[in-house]
């Protein structure tokens, strides 16, 4: 579990706010948008999802929201604010439709569900294994997965468009939490590959009865505006769900590192706007 800095156990009292992380970005990855949030909140996380063997992958994701339920479960003795960002806020939203007692309120980064004509097309392609050139998964089997140390890895990212519009400390932070030592030398990704396309070709198509039904618990939108995940997966459904906890700010899917201080403050104004009269109060 990540833990908030010494010098920020200012209050018991501070709210706690446990996040689940993006596909392949293990939760160090969100270093500086969880240094903004710990003015406000206790920030806690699972370092990385998808990756325990008590807890594989399957279709839906079922699994995986079941880790974060009973991780929930043993580590608090109090309802939390969930937030997770793409996969993790699909994650969280399972987790909360389950067991409502354990949450105060979730906040999606970037985590529209897939409903409608869009889900029934994902469940035919599932069905026939059929991947378009364009999935995120036929990139992710074939991806560089390990380097000779980590500055080299370091290096790799720097040049690729996709991780031009980090802050540096955000990528250094993405390649301290997302490597490990590998057997023999050098470094590997810890979020393998493997599972990562393993998660790409299981995205759940069951969700869009979500969005027909009163949710347990309250439930916001943060977005990229420029974000093609959600281009993709359309927001109809995820609009009907969250009503008029909805919000989209610069940037794209991976917004919360391109702009960890503005997402940070985005994400801290969506609870704020959940929990009015419900008996918790953020400053």
């Amino acid at each position: 579990m990540l833990r908030p800095l010494p010098s920020q156990c200012l209050s018991m009292s501070l709210p706690i706010l446990h996040f689940a992380h993006a596909n392949s970005y293990p939760a160090g990855t969100y270093g500086m948008f969880f240094e903004q949030l710990r003015a406000h909140y206790d920030v806690r996380a699972l370092p990385i999802h998808a990756h325990n063997p008590r807890f594989p992958v399957d279709d839906g994701w079922r699994t995986l929201a079941r880790e974060l339920r009973e991780e929930l479960d043993r580590s608090y003795a109090e309802p939390v604010i969930l937030v997770g960002h793409s996969m993790g806020g699909i994650l969280a939203l399972m987790a909360a439709r389950k067991r409502p007692a354990l949450v105060r309120c979730v906040v999606l980064l970037d985590s529209p569900i897939v409903a409608g004509w869009r889900a029934h097309l994902l469940r035919l392609a599932k069905l026939l294994k059929y991947e378009s050139r364009h999935s995120p998964s036929v990139a992710s089997a074939r991806r560089r997965d390990n380097w000779p140390d980590v500055e080299a890895a370091y290096q790799h990212y720097a040049a690729k468009s996709l991780f031009a519009a980090w802050p540096q400390q955000v990528l250094r932070d993405y390649v301290q939490h997302g490597l490990v030592p590998q057997p023999g030398g050098g470094v590997r990704l810890r979020f393998s590959r493997e599972t990562e396309t393993a998660v790409y070709r299981t995205i759940p198509h069951h969700l869009g009865r979500l969005a027909r039904q009163t949710y347990p618990v309250p439930v916001g939108f943060v977005g990229g505006i420029d974000s093609v995940e959600c281009r993709l997966a359309g927001l109809d459904a995820t609009r009907r769900l969250v009503g008029p906890n909805f919000l989209q700010i610069a940037g794209g899917h991976l917004f919360p590192m391109e702009s960890p201080v503005e997402a940070a403050q985005a994400t801290h104004t969506m609870i704020g706007q959940l929990l009015q009269g419900r008996g918790l109060q953020v400053k």
